[in-house]
């Protein structure tokens, strides 16, 4: 194999000193354009990419941050050329919550000159080997909650830093991104007491969680004062559709539809939408869902599906702010909780509203 060109072979052939090689990769701003220009031309014409890791142990650190999430999907098999191309059923799943606050991360780490390593697992498996993996290689760890325990992520903040992505701040030394998951669903739910009259409610979710809790508490919070009954939601969990289609087919069968069905995430509400049309059931014309999240996949649904819209890019890009000020040591305030505002479409009875 041809030996690798170096910093060294670059400055020479540019007729500049190491450093400024150096720092024409990691601080342009630094450099002359001219001289730049003839670092950059340099190192094209000998093929010559520069060394992070090497440039990480000068510094300390590997440049790099890590973002440890769910994916639903990885429980569906090793990919293979045999395997059956995915149904339309499937290409809807994308994007999920956790795929948009992932873009807003890569987005972030991109304009603060980070590198990402990602790192994710089901609910069913372990998640402790994976997340150590990950966090071991990096300069931080951003974590959604519930990916790891709160022993597992404690102990990885002892050596560097965590930002959690949930309700509630859980981990001692982590900080956490919030969002105000309590006032978007406030303002839905008065939006269908006020605008359509709805009186008999259901709650398709979970409140397994501090942001499902926050969600449900808001529901509860507008019937109450409505003088509406709230009752218990219906089993549910955004990665357990059969849970889902059980509860509301047992509805179905006791021939009690309420007027609405509100979920605590887009995921139940397309699975809500999936039963009620198989059993001829009109969408919004004798029931009406909503979702919560904001997903892509809402929005393409048919009707388009009122929802809670959720700003995901944002959370992905103020964890990566907020981890990049505690690996340089900046102690910033904790980001305040970031909105979360109705989004009216057509699942509800509306026309939609751009």
């Amino acid at each position: 194999m041809a030996r690798r060109p170096t910093v060294y072979d670059v400055a020479a052939r540019a007729g500049v000193s190491i450093a400024t090689v150096s720092f024409a990769f990691s601080q342009p701003e630094r450099v002359r354009k001219p001289t730049l220009d003839a670092v950059l031309a340099a190192a094209a014409a000998l093929g010559y990419v520069p060394n992070a890791s090497a440039r990480g142990l000068a510094r300390g650190r590997t440049g790099a941050i890590g973002l440890y999430s769910f994916d639903y999907l990885l429980e569906v098999g090793p990919a293979s050329a045999e395997a059956p191309v995915p149904t339309e059923s499937d290409a809807r799943l994308f994007p999920l919550y956790s795929d948009e606050v992932q873009r807003g991360v890569e987005l972030e780490c991109r304009r603060q000159g980070f590198a990402l390593m990602l790192g994710a697992g089901g609910r069913s498996a372990p998640h402790v080997p994976g997340v150590v993996d990950v966090a071991g290689r990096v300069d931080g760890l951003i974590a959604f909650a519930g990916v790891a325990s709160s022993e597992t992520l404690t102990r990885i903040a002892r050596r560097v830093p965590v930002i959690e992505l949930g309700g509630e701040t859980r981990v001692k030394g982590a900080r956490t991104v919030h969002v105000d998951n309590g006032s978007g669903m406030r303002g839905l739910v008065e939006h269908l007491v006020r605008e359509h009259g709805h009186r008999r409610f259901a709650y398709v979710g979970e409140r397994g969680n501090a942001e499902f809790t926050q969600r449900f508490d808001g529901y509860a919070e507008v019937l109450t004062a409505a003088g509406i009954p709230v009752h218990e939601p219906l089993a549910s969990k955004p990665d357990a559709e059969a849970a889902t289609r059980a509860s509301v087919t047992r509805v179905l069968d006791r021939g009690e539809l309420p007027d609405v069905f509100v979920c605590s995430t887009d995921q139940e509400a397309l699975v809500v939408l999936d039963v009620l049309r198989a059993a001829g059931v009109d969408v919004p014309g004798r029931v009406a869902v909503t979702g919560y999240d904001g997903i892509l996949a809402a929005r393409l649904s048919r009707p388009a599906l009122t929802t809670v819209r959720q700003p995901m890019e944002a959370v992905g890009r103020v964890a990566v702010r907020t981890l990049a000020a505690r690996i340089s040591g900046r102690t910033e305030p904790e980001p305040d909780p970031l909105p979360t505002v109705p989004w009216i479409q057509e699942s509800c009875g509306c026309r939609p509203r751009a």
